[in-house]
């Protein structure tokens, strides 16, 4: 690897920085490997500038690379009250432990969509609001004479990052999803498998690396900033995940050979750390988890990260600083701004490694 010059440190005690204007991407690169790869050693803080096409190269015979398969639903619905005002309904979970009637949700405008009033989103879909929920939020009733996928599948919209500053579009229906999601609930995409492609998922398996799945369903809590009283009095939301017991044998075995596992994103990293016990073996099964990881933090069951360029103060910066090491995290993305990179969801990725 290349050494980056020594530069003044880009966090804030607080773990906020400075982006330039321009280095937020809207939209993502034309084809999904192309985006950039700012590789960071944890040993030496020595970085180096790959294209994502590069990674299987990354990887040697006998690791293990693990992503999550979760799959983005059309969980946002536009409508508009009685009164014929706009309205927004963002639905973050079901209440009946499948894709149901009654789901929590955050509405917009807050303070005027109180229980009792609807929101109609299309004239085969309208939106009951039925009661409080934790955080301001709401608990809804869908109404609708079509199954509820299937509603939601025709009326829900993309719900993309408010950040990016504009309205889904219709690309964003595959581009703002993994090429291997399958099991629907994330009203956020797991961001680092954003970048991989079927084929160079093929040519890592052809390295002599393998690949299990786990599932972790992403909730608008996880990127959350902090708040006043800072990561002390901060508090994840719970999300569910599940490890199957082929990921949690196939673990046991890179392990055991002396491989690294690879997490493909900071939702991985969550996963097998709160599915992990003292001695870093998983434990398979369905499970939830507020775990923040923040430095320090001893890691139990990640050896290398992949994942993007994320947000100031935000949990997910916190848990790449706790896995990188403050020195290595801060030139990498010291370096990333000084070259340009991407940031954010759409934006270009980074691996960190030994």
């Amino acid at each position: 690897m290349t050494g980056a010059p020594a530069s003044a440190a880009v966090f804030s005690p607080g773990f906020g920085y400075e982006l330039p204007s321009g280095r937020l991407a809207r939209y993502p690169t034309p084809r999904r490997c192309q985006s950039r790869l700012l590789v960071a050693s944890r040993s030496t803080s020595s970085v180096e500038h790959m294209r994502f096409a590069d990674l299987p190269g990354l990887l040697a015979p006998g690791d293990l690379l693990v992503l999550n398969d979760t799959k983005v639903f059309p969980a946002r619905l536009l409508g508009r009250k009685s009164s014929g005002a706009a309205a927004e309904v963002l639905l973050v979970r079901p209440l009946d432990g499948g894709e149901g009637q009654d789901w929590e949700a955050l509405v917009r405008p807050g303070g005027k969509l109180k229980p009792g009033h609807t929101v109609e989103v299309s004239p085969e879909l309208s939106v009951f609001i039925a009661g409080p929920a934790p955080d301001g939020g709401r608990t809804v009733r869908l109404e609708t004479p079509l199954p509820v996928p299937v509603a939601l599948e025709r009326y829900g919209r993309v719900p993309l990052p408010p950040y990016l500053g504009r309205e889904d579009e219709p690309a964003d229906r595959e581009r703002y999803q993994t090429v291997y999601a399958r099991r629907s609930g994330s009203v956020a995409a797991p961001t680092a498998g954003l970048h991989f492609t079927r084929r160079l998922l093929e040519e890592i398996e052809a390295r002599g690396a393998s690949r299990r799945f786990v599932t972790l369903h992403v909730g608008p809590g996880t990127f959350r900033p902090m708040n006043e009283a800072g990561p002390a009095g901060h508090a994840m939301h719970a999300e569910p995940y599940w490890v199957s017991e082929e990921a949690a044998r196939a673990h046991a075995r890179c392990r055991s050979r002396g491989g690294r596992v690879w997490a493909a994103g900071t939702t991985v990293v969550r996963t097998l750390e709160s599915a992990a016990g003292p001695d870093g073996r998983l434990g398979a099964g369905a499970g939830s988890t507020d775990l923040f990881i923040r430095p320090p933090y001893e890691f139990r069951a990640v050896d290398c990260l992949v994942t993007n360029f994320h947000l100031p103060r935000s949990t997910l910066l916190m848990l790449v600083v706790a896995f990188a090491g403050r020195e290595t995290a801060e030139r990498a993305y010291a370096e990333a701004i000084r070259e340009d990179y991407r940031f954010y969801s759409y934006g270009d990725a980074m691996a960190v490694v030994p």
